[in-house]
Formats: C-alpha cells, sequence, structure tokens
C-alpha cells in the first residue's frame, strides 16, 4: 500500500474542544506514503448541515420515508490543485502536514446534535485524488456551540400560565391552579424560580406535581415527528377540600444539557415546565411553560500550544501562525514558515431539500 496514513487533526481552542460563530480552526492534513506517489489534487472540505431521516410504516410490506436536508455553510480549499492529466505533482517518500486555517461564520448556525431520527453535523473533509485510482477520503467532526440568541421573543420577559377544572364525577366543584416565572431564558446549571398558587373549591384532595422535559421535534414533507423526554420531577405537599396555597419551588439547569435549538427549520430542542395536579378517575389539569436553555460562555483561549487529534478526543490549543505546507517528510527539528495562502469561502442561507426514498442518516 502506497499510502499508510491519510488523515485530518485540527486544534482545539478551549479546554471543551468546541468551537462557536466566528471561531477560527487551524488544523493539518497528513499524508504518509511509502514511496515517492503521484498526486492530483488534495482537496479540504468543511460543512455544517442538517439531516432528518424516518419511516412510516403502512401495513405489513409497505413504508414510506420522510427525509430532509438543511444546509449551512460549505468552505472548500484545493491544496494541490488538479496538475496535468497524468497526474504529475509527486511528493516524496516518508510524512507530509498541509496545515489549513479558516473561519467559521459568523451566522445563525445550530449546534452540533445527534439523535436517531435526525442530527446536525459540523465537519472537515479530504480528498487524495490519483490517477487511475480510487479517491482516499478522511473525515472528522468537530463540535459546534452556538452563541445564546438573545434575540428570542419573550427571552428575558415573565412568563405565567394557568388552568382551571370543574369535578363533576367522582367529585363537585372546581380546581384553578396559576404558575409564574420570571423569565424564559436560562443558563446552563442556573436556577429557575417558579410560583404555584392553587386554589381547591372542590370536593376531592389534589396532589401538585411538577416536571422539566425535553422536546425533540423533526420536520420532513410536510411531516413531524416528536419525540419527549423527562429530565427532572418532584412534588409539592398534597391540597386539601376547600383550601387554597402559594408554593415557591427551585428547580436547577442540568449543567451538561444541551442548549435550546430553535434556528433549524427541520430540528428543533426544546424545554418545557410541567406542573400539574395529580387527580384519580381524571385527567389531570396540567400548564405547560416554555423555558430555553442558552449556552454558558465558551472558556477562554488557552495560551499553550498543543496538537489536538479528532479522531482520538486529544486536546490542543490555536496555533495563530501555522506552518505552510511542505511536501518534503517531515523534519524532527521545526522550523519557520510563512502562513499559509488565503482561499475562499462562502456562507449559504439555509437550504431545505426534501426526499422521499430509501436512505440513511449522514
Amino acid at each position: 500500500m502506497t499510502i499508510l496514513n491519510f488523515s485530518i487533526e485540527y486544534d482545539a481552542v478551549n479546554s471543551h474542544n468546541t468551537f462557536t460563530n466566528g471561531d477560527t480552526i487551524n488544523g493539518r492534513i497528513i499524508v504518509e506514503v511509502s514511496k515517492e506517489t503521484k498526486v492530483q489534487s488534495l482537496v479540504l472540505m468543511a460543512q455544517g448541515k442538517a439531516r432528518v431521516v424516518w419511516y412510516q410504516h403502512y401495513g405489513r410490506n409497505h413504508h414510506r420515508v420522510f427525509w430532509a436536508d438543511e444546509k449551512y455553510y460549505s468552505i472548500e480549499h484545493h491544496i494541490l490543485r488538479e496538475a496535468r492529466q497524468d497526474g504529475t505533482e509527486v511528493i516524496g517518500k516518508g510524512r507530509h502536514v498541509f496545515p489549513f486555517s479558516f473561519n467559521l461564520p459568523d451566522s445563525r448556525i445550530p449546534s452540533s446534535f445527534k439523535a436517531l431520527t435526525g442530527k446536525i453535523v459540523h465537519k472537515l473533509k479530504a480528498e487524495l485524488k490519483q490517477s487511475m485510482k480510487l479517491t482516499k477520503k478522511a473525515k472528522s467532526e468537530f463540535t459546534f456551540r452556538s452563541k445564546a440568541d438573545m434575540d428570542v421573543p419573550g427571552l428575558l420577559e415573565p412568563q405565567y400560565g394557568s388552568k382551571d377544572k370543574s369535578l363533576k364525577l367522582f367529585g363537585s366543584g372546581n380546581v384553578s391552579m396559576d404558575i409564574h416565572t420570571k423569565r424564559m431564558g436560562y443558563k446552563q446549571g442556573e436556577n429557575v424560580k417558579f410560583t404555584v398558587e392553587i386554589v381547591n373549591h372542590s370536593s376531592r384532595s389534589v396532589k401538585p406535581k411538577f416536571s422539566l422535559y425535553e422536546k425533540k421535534s423533526f420536520f420532513a414533507q410536510g411531516r413531524r415527528r416528536v419525540h419527549t423526554k423527562e429530565i427532572l420531577k418532584d412534588k409539592i405537599e398534597a391540597l386539601a377540600s376547600s383550601s387554597k396555597d402559594t408554593v415557591t419551588k427551585v428547580i436547577s439547569i442540568p449543567r451538561e444539557l444541551p442548549p435550546s435549538i430553535l434556528n433549524c427549520s427541520i430540528i428543533k430542542l426544546e424545554y418545557r415546565l410541567k406542573v400539574y395536579l395529580d387527580m384519580k378517575c381524571t385527567k389531570d389539569p396540567a400548564v405547560n411553560l416554555h423555558i430555553v436553555v442558552l449556552p454558558e460562555a465558551a472558556p477562554a483561549t488557552a495560551t499553550a500550544k498543543q496538537p489536538a487529534s479528532a479522531a482520538y478526543g486529544f486536546e490542543g490549543f490555536r496555533n495563530p501562525t501555522p506552518p505552510t505546507w511542505s511536501t518534503t517528510p517531515q523534519q524532527a527539528a521545526p522550523r519557520p514558515f510563512d502562513p499559509p495562502p488565503p482561499y475562499g469561502a462562502y456562507a449559504m442561507p439555509p437550504t431545505v431539500t426534501y426526499f422521499d426514498k430509501n436512505s440513511s442518516l449522514m
């Protein structure tokens, strides 16, 4: 085998190894060959896109696939451009390092996300073309965390919800409750304080309970698929018949909880605070309030310089003056190089593509 190693590495910019809007990604493509090798071209690509797919079954032998794509940006850099038809660009025996550097678009791009029904992926890809041979490919995903969107309507405004229920079977009278929160938006790890006012003018006692749950929504071809999952729950002291009470509770947003995703048209990640009255033999009255989970500020960029391999999760740090690429085997002692030449990148408005065919997630 002529090509012994073909891979992509990138440098981390913080201790979490995450990137955000406008960040610079510095890295390198590694090409290791066992002898002199003719190469037609070497191309680096960076992409951010979302994909949704699920199967809807209709009877035993028939099903339909619902599918949608959304693209956010595409960056392409020709490190070694196509030479002659005979592929006369030659790299010598040994290990070669081809550095790259580019800026992520400073626009509304959704965070990385993965679920069974859909995902949002940010990745690097490299392609090495040789005459009369299969194209060599390498890829590496990186974690993107979108900056907090403070333009969400009602984000910092108080939230309110109410519910009334009349009892006709297995009891009489009515029950009402009012829920108040200070605002809609909270950072990861922050406390949510809410007030519950309950008036029980019924002949039965009620058991107030509450929960924080996530709601994942996937959209394709005019259809929607929803998955919910309870994150935490608790209860409030039961309220006897013909009484009223006001209770204030505090819950903490788990620090590891992924931030809300509201800027993708085919995938939504939302959170709800649900307060309900547990009542036997009747439908429980419930109030659901929106909770927007905002990302914490990213850690400061580290000053040390250490390589990071995305494939193995090693952490490293940004090198502001990465070396240029070389077509000679890497030397043990480092030498000064000039920065790599700039190349074009373009960000695109989100475009949604729908399909109706068998396929799998990217």
